[in-house]
């Protein structure tokens, strides 16, 4: 077949045939290669219509072991089998896929057994594609799915009977008539076992309310709208088997093992790979990119190579077709006429080039400079050394930032001050994200930086704010955190009209406890925050707490009792004791804690002037519970009823307790949490007596199943502890 042309002129064509006419005459005219063989020399390649690609084989020598297939020709017409009888429909080696005719289950009275054994040999059954399905009339389906060391039971029930107009190509087998079930990894086989709901000795069932249950290949069926639903029909169809998919491994080695033992090694042709099993334990070869054929085989994967007339070049994109370039008569009038111009555009051109190539050279060492200058190596080297910190963030271009804020556009700046702003960007995974840029250009600050970067590396908690990543290439580091779409607890409480209910505030109260708790205690490093404020926690769409703002953080062993360090926070939140001894210890935090507590009470801003004027939120908030003024100062948004009188009493002595001068007198943070953690469980009981549980208690309360039950270990041990911890009131 003559390869097709495409007619172009481009400037290197026009050069060329300034430059090289002659040569262009006598270009090679070069057929495409033929296909490569793709089973074992002499052996059958074909039988009825389906190709044998070697390691399978038909016949003595001619597969590998265990890939022994057969062509039956008693029927008058050939067709291909494995063992068992078992017909094979269609191989892959590409995706190491074997497409077969597979049995139905069925029963119309009694209880009926059957199923597939494929042990022993090199196959198992896709878990992706295949489906366990069951079609009848009110059947209870029991399938036991296994291998050789492990056995897994499931099964389904249909209700009622089966009616085509009952099912459509949106709903496929939701239980009227039909039922359904997946498939796991690694089975070598399955049995089946079928019983009628209702049978008894008196009652018989016609054919139509037979029960059919079947492992087959439910994508070929499903997704193909043209069938009509034909996978009702031919499960019903006694006759006809279904079609199923069975995948195939070489051995029972990964590639690693595999390529050390050259004998028994079968990825054997030139420009071959491996790849690993996903379903099981053994692997397969594909030929390698730009190459096709079989792998299996001695110079089995070939590239793609021929060659164009004259005049004419191959296409990259495409195989088989050539680029003509112009003829060479036309080309020389053309390339004379317009010799001049195109010297001059070439010129331009290269002068163009040369000078973009200079900004990129010049915009890559100014990276490199302040990517060496913000300690990046240092900071690779931190990261590197944490091997769970590699897995949740990674240093990131400036290009790929400037592509996430389209180059930071004013519109996209999600908040701004006096240090920076915050951008709203969406990386190249789609993820959505906040990018905090920074004005300043200072030496602590990016020592404020890098603490931040190497403690959050550190952390994963479901209520502290995620890093993904940050830039180093800026003359001031970026950092890039997950987008948090609601803003944070200040910005709710202290607005014209508070739309936080008591419940909400509770909530949040207890998933910063737990947030700090983990900090303090469960993190690989205990960490003290340093700056605890309403400001710094922010909350996601379900109003979910988040803790933020690392970069005062102190890192210290589990094991000491706190550091002596420079005065760092915010005043009104500050911890008095900290402030005058320059002891930073974890009743720090619970002074901060405390403070945030007495603020979701009040709605006072801790910092702002009516506060000093009165002393502070601390000093106000204690006199009025000295002198049971509590339910004077709360909120008057906050609904106070009897269910809520004695929670907010509760949360009230934990804030006071929480901000006693004598750090030693204060509570834990996990003794807090805890508390916090009873009062939860207490209003919601009341809340919602009698109601399932609402989406908002489901993700608190269920939010993760490792932390719910290392909390459940651990509340009635704590709870033991905490009964003998008194609140003054």
């Amino acid at each position: 077949m003559k390869p097709r042309t495409i007619f172009s002129l481009t400037t290197s064509s026009l050069v060329a045939l300034l430059l090289i006419p002659t040569i262009m005459l006598f270009m090679p005219l070069i057929q495409i290669v033929a296909e490569p063989a793709i089973a074992l020399h002499g052996c059958q390649e074909m039988c009825g219509g389906i190709q044998v690609p070697y390691p399978f084989g038909i016949g003595r020598n001619c597969s590998l072991p265990g890939f022994e297939l057969h062509c039956n020709m008693s029927n008058g017409s050939p067709a291909l089998f494995l063992f068992n009888n078992i017909q094979v429909l269609e191989v892959n080696i590409y995706s190491a896929r074997v497409k077969v005719n597979n049995n139905k289950t069925s029963m119309c009275m009694s209880n009926t057994i059957k199923g597939l054994n494929l042990s022993g040999t090199p196959y198992q059954i896709n878990y992706r594609v295949n489906k366990f399905i069951v079609v009848g009339c009110d059947i209870i389906a029991t399938v036991s799915f296994g291998n050789e060391t492990n056995m897994l039971q499931g099964g389904c029930s249909t209700m009622g009977c089966y009616s085509r107009d009952s099912v459509n190509n949106y709903d496929y087998c939701s239980g009227a008539g039909c039922c359904q079930t997946y498939v796991p990894k690694e089975v070598k086989y399955y049995q089946v076992s079928l019983q009628s709901r209702h049978y008894n000795s008196s009652t018989q069932y016609n054919s139509s309310q037979c029960g059919y249950a079947a492992v087959l290949a439910s994508s070929y069926y499903m997704y193909d709208y043209s069938r009509n639903n034909d996978i009702y029909d031919e499960l019903y169809n006694q006759k006809k088997p279904v079609q199923l998919i069975l995948d195939w491994s070489i051995g029972n080695e990964a590639c690693k093992t595999a390529q050390t033992n050259k004998s028994s090694y079968t990825c054997i042709s030139d420009h071959s790979e491996c790849m690993d099993s996903d379903n099981g334990p053994g692997y397969s070869c594909i030929c390698s990119i730009g190459y096709e054929g079989n792998p299996y085989l001695k110079g089995g994967c070939e590239g793609f190579q021929f060659s164009c007339p004259a005049f004419s070049r191959p296409e990259q994109d495409t195989y088989g077709d050539c680029r003509l370039y112009v003829p060479y008569l036309i080309g020389l009038i053309i390339g004379l006429g317009f010799a001049s111009g195109l010297i001059v555009i070439l010129l331009y051109f290269c002068i163009w080039k040369r000078i973009k190539l200079f900004e990129k050279k010049k915009r890559e060492k100014i990276k490199k400079k302040f990517f060496n200058q913000n300690r990046g190596f240092l900071l690779e080297q931190r990261i590197a050394s944490d091997e769970n910190g590699t897995h949740r963030m990674r240093i990131l271009s400036l290009d790929e930032l400037e592509k996430a804020t389209n180059k930071f556009d004013k519109a996209l700046i999600l908040g701004q001050g006096g240090h920076g702003e915050v951008y709203k960007g969406i990386l190249l995974d789609q993820r959505i994200v906040a990018i905090k840029k920074s004005k300043i250009v200072d030496q602590v600050e990016i020592e404020q930086f890098i603490n931040e970067v190497v403690i959050l590396s550190q952390i994963n908690h479901r209520n502290v704010v995620k890093l993904y990543g940050c830039c180093l290439e800026t003359e001031v580091p970026l950092l890039v955190y997950e987008f948090i779409s609601n803003g944070t607890l200040s910005n709710h409480l202290h607005a014209d009209a508070c739309s936080l209910t008591w419940n909400q505030r509770l909530r949040i109260a207890l998933e910063t406890a737990r947030a700090i708790a983990y900090l303090h205690s469960s993190a690989s490093v205990s960490v003290l925050h340093r700056d605890i404020k309403s400001s710094n926690i922010l909350l996601d769409d379900y109003f979910t707490a988040k803790v933020s703002d690392f970069g005062a953080s102190k890192s210290v062993q589990i094991d000491q009792t706190g550091i002596t360090t420079v005065i760092q926070g915010t005043f009104g939140y500050l911890d008095p004791e900290y402030f005058y001894t320059h002891r930073l210890t974890p009743k720090s935090d619970v002074y901060s804690f405390g403070v945030i507590l007495a603020e979701l009470l009040t709605r006072e801003k801790p910092n702002s002037s009516t506060m000093l004027q009165v002393g502070g939120l601390v000093t106000y908030f204690n006199s009025a519970i000295r002198e049971n003024r509590l339910f004077e100062i709360l909120d008057p948004e906050i609904a106070v009823n009897e269910e809520t009188r004695r929670e907010l009493e509760a949360v009230a002595n934990l804030a006071q307790v929480s901000v006693r001068r004598n750090g030693e007198e204060r509570p834990t943070m996990k003794e807090l949490e805890v508390r916090l953690e009873v009062l939860w469980r207490s209003n919601q009981q009341h809340e919602h007596p009698c109601i399932s549980q609402t989406l908002e208690k489901r993700r608190l309360l269920l939010h993760d199943s490792t932390t719910e039950n290392v909390t459940n270990r651990q509340y009635s041990f704590e709870q033991g502890q905490f009964s003998s911890f008194t609140l003054p009131r």
